[in-house]
């Protein structure tokens, strides 16, 4: 993986490119550089650590954070303590969505579709339909959407415990799918692939703009006209008529842009290897906001009324224009004693 991509880090979350599947999206030049950067992590990022690729936060204070390796990392109090929960999952997992506090899916390489029913306890198998490899997961109510490779998009109409493929006309792999209701939905992945739907995926629509010229990692909507999506080379495009076109926006960063969101108070956030783009004008104009170290921070989720980043070994609470990381949790360690402190990581 190239400097500046991590997880396609919802910012899903972005894949890792140590997985030969990834080399997919690259020229030649850019897999050599991915082998740079995977040759400079630690011993112990290259071995069987938990790498944190997605959360999500069905409650106030209840979140669920993934690893790759099969653990859940789940909090009750807003992050002050947390439990390690195991899934058993045999291939990476890649994703992950709760529909309520007790519900949720996690999805991953090779079709793998995990349920719960107990807020992670337990853990079971059901049937995607799919062999390939499913990148991300989205709920609006008991209706949830699939995303994967070669253009897969999966339906399900009873809270997950069915799904049933959608057309879409792309054998590209959609990285993130994005729903603001249960009819407008949004998906980007590869080679610059935008798909809109207005049905709930019943059809989906290509967009074909020159201002996406790479691979995309993720898409945001405000409302049913405005939103924006990020990728690889600093891409940042921005629609006001529900995604229909696009025109590109400056960005200070020229690296893989992994997640974008907007909290609220209106200012949008966008992720990367070495910290934030933040927009204080409604997401006219963007701006580099850097973190105490090199994160390579991919998701975005909503908490409580703040946004929290999902790093590759790290999570950071939004206060402001500030972000914290949460100590207590310790993804490669057991979780640390209730009230530990966080200095402010990033500021304006």
């Amino acid at each position: 993986m190239p400097p500046g991509a991590v997880n396609r880090a919802k910012i899903n979350v972005p894949i890792f490119a140590q997985e030969s599947d990834m080399l997919k999206r690259f020229s030649a030049i850019a897999c050599c550089l991915a082998g740079l950067w995977f040759a400079a992590l630690p011993a112990r990022a290259q071995g069987q650590s938990c790498w944190l690729r997605d959360a999500a936060s069905p409650a106030a204070s209840t979140v669920y954070v993934l690893c790759e390796q099969g653990k859940i990392w789940a909090t009750a109090d807003g992050g002050a303590t947390w439990t390690a929960r195991n899934t058993g999952a045999k291939d990476r997992l890649r994703a992950l969505a709760f529909l309520d506090a007790k519900r949720g899916l996690a999805v991953g390489n090779g079709g793998l579709l995990l349920a719960t029913e107990d807020g992670g306890q337990h853990w079971a198998a059901r049937d995607s339909g799919t062999g390939e490899h499913l990148l991300d997961i989205t709920f609006v109510g008991e209706q949830g959407w699939i995303a994967g490779y070669s253009g897969v998009i999966l339906h399900s109409i009873d809270g997950g415990r069915t799904w049933a493929k959608q057309p879409t006309d792309t054998t590209q792999a959609i990285e993130n799918i994005f729903f603001l209701d249960p009819d407008h939905g949004w998906s980007v992945g590869w080679a610059g692939t935008i798909l809109r739907s207005v049905d709930g995926g019943k059809t989906w629509q290509q967009v074909k703009t020159d201002a996406a010229t790479w691979s995309l990692s993720a898409i945001w909507f405000r409302d049913a006209n405005n939103g924006w999506l990020v990728g690889f080379a600093g891409q940042i495009l921005r629609s006001a008529d529900g995604g229909l076109t696009w025109k590109a926006q400056t960005s200070p960063v020229k690296g893989w842009l992994n997640a974008v969101a907007f909290d609220s108070a209106n200012r949008g956030w966008i992720t990367h290897d070495d910290g934030f783009l933040v927009s204080e004008d409604g997401g006219q104009n963007w701006k580099p906001v850097k973190t105490a170290g090199r994160y390579f921070l991919g998701k975005l989720i909503a908490v409580n009324g703040s946004l929290w980043a999902i790093g590759q070994s790290v999570v950071l609470r939004q206060s402001g224009m500030d972000w914290q990381k949460i100590d207590s949790l310790a993804p490669n360690g057991p979780a640390a004693a209730p009230g530990a402190g966080a200095p402010p990581t990033a500021t304006k």
